[in-house]
């Protein structure tokens, strides 16, 4: 056998080998998790920077995310795992992953295929716009221009 792209048939057998590459359980041993053992999820469009929604992550769900490629939850009202999209076809294909500078936040970035939000919105933050008093970065509240 050959490989059809270079006709050397030793890349072929290497790639044939080679095992799927599996985090070490390093990155899931850094997180520090809440009391009940979960861990905040922000999930983020990958190309558009967009927030999506926030879910909730054991040891287990964060192990499964970083390893399958797509995102698994700890559901907190059903007490069991969810991959995103099993059921409404709107899955959730990861793209990286980051744990925030106190390592009690996971970023994870995705691409998202349909609604991200269980109401069918495309983000869980459509639905509650709330009214803000906007602020200006020329504003200084020790009275020196931000440079």
């Amino acid at each position: 056998m050959t490989d059809a792209a270079n006709g050397n048939p030793r890349d072929e057998e290497l790639e044939r080998d080679r095992e799927p590459w599996s985090p070490n359980e390093v990155a899931v041993d850094r997180a520090a998790f809440n009391a009940d053992g979960l861990l905040p999820a922000i999930i983020q469009q990958w190309d558009t920077g967009e927030v999506l929604m926030l879910g909730w992550m054991d040891r287990e769900a964060m192990r499964r995310t970083l390893t399958e490629g797509r995102v698994t939850f700890w559901s907190r009202s059903r007490q069991q795992y969810w991959r995103k999209g099993d059921t409404s076809g709107h899955a959730q294909y990861v793209k990286s992953a980051a744990l925030d500078c106190d390592a009690d936040t996971l970023l994870v970035r995705v691409d998202q295929v349909g609604a991200a939000c269980h109401t069918g919105t495309r983000t869980c933050f459509d639905a509650d716009r709330l009214r803000v008093v906007e602020g200006d970065r020329s504003d200084s509240t020790d009275g020196q221009e931000l440079r």
